[in-house]
């Protein structure tokens, strides 16, 4: 059985904007697990792959956020992330909108970098069979909605200039991967954001995302089935 982790922010984590409350638990605003890409991407693999979902709303690639915390950088956790999952084969990196956001002031240069870095440290960390490098896929974020000046969460993000920066990020992503050998895959060549908000996904979204990735998988011949 091949095993996937699947690395990411509140678009794996299943953030479902048409149930979310300000005043309300984030929890009450999730994607039923089948719904979510993760529990599509199982869906679509098979018993024969188990599918680890590792979602965390917020999270970074390489920044502690002054606002909702250090452990929102997604370098803290990944080593023991990997270390609890082991042995597993591949690892799905889906970060790096959130690093968009007028706090962290970085460029889309900087942001694929720390993807890139989050890469590297998974290949270093022996947690697949054998003390071999789990295979990576580095998925680059859809960009940002054009409707995010009056998205619930506009504040935090820096009107064009972030939807501008969150369009450059693919090409800078699938630069890292080919410098590193890594697999690459766009999603904003898939989907879009939820008008809504400009930043999440749609149930609908979720479907083609997880569809796809389990072709992109099978593509590069990292798993059978």
């Amino acid at each position: 059985m091949s095993v996937i982790l699947c690395y990411g922010d509140s678009n794996t984590w299943g953030f479902d904007i048409d149930s979310w409350k300000p005043e309300g638990p984030t929890a009450a605003a999730r994607f039923p697990a089948a719904v979510r890409w993760t529990g599509v991407l199982a869906a679509e693999l098979g018993a024969a792959h188990r599918v680890v979902e590792e979602g965390l709303n917020g999270r970074t690639t390489v920044f502690d956020d002054p606002v909702e915390g250090a452990h929102r950088n997604g370098l803290r956790y990944l080593v023991p992330c990997l270390e609890s999952q082991a042995p597993l084969d591949v690892l799905v990196l889906c970060l790096g909108i959130n690093d968009t956001k007028e706090r962290f002031a970085a460029t889309a240069y900087d942001i694929a970098s720390g993807a890139a870095l989050l890469a590297k440290t998974a290949r270093d960390s022996c947690a697949a069979p054998g003390g071999k490098a789990p295979f990576v896929l580095m998925v680059s974020p859809f960009p940002l909605g054009k409707g995010l000046a009056t998205s619930p969460f506009a504040e935090m993000f820096a009107g064009e200039k972030s939807i501008e920066k969150s369009r450059l990020l693919a090409a800078r992503y699938e630069a890292q991967a080919a410098a590193l050998g890594l697999g690459f895959m766009d999603a904003g060549k898939l989907v879009t954001a939820h008008p809504k908000d400009s930043l999440h996904l749609t149930a609908a979204s979720h479907r083609i995302l997880g569809q796809a990735i389990a072709a992109r998988l099978r593509e590069l011949g990292y798993l059978g089935g």
